[in-house]
């Protein structure tokens, strides 16, 4: 139940970022060197990053409550 309800809120932090960095992408790809501001691959990777944190630091705690 932890494990899920982190995970949700997480899904929902990481769909409003992503909306949000590809609206502003303008504004952001005056600040990048080397790759486009609309990216996937980049995307991807630091979506999948933080959804990994999030899993790590919901688990944990659930697991030892548990």
């Amino acid at each position: 139940m932890v494990v899920r309800q982190g995970m949700v809120v997480s899904a929902g932090g990481v769909i409003l970022g992503v909306l949000g960095a590809v609206a502003a992408t303008r504004l952001i790809s005056s600040w990048l060197y080397g790759i486009e501001a609309t990216d996937p691959v980049t995307f991807a990777g630091v979506s999948l990053v933080l959804v990994g944190i999030t899993l790590l630091a919901t688990y944990v705690p659930a697991r030892r409550a548990a």
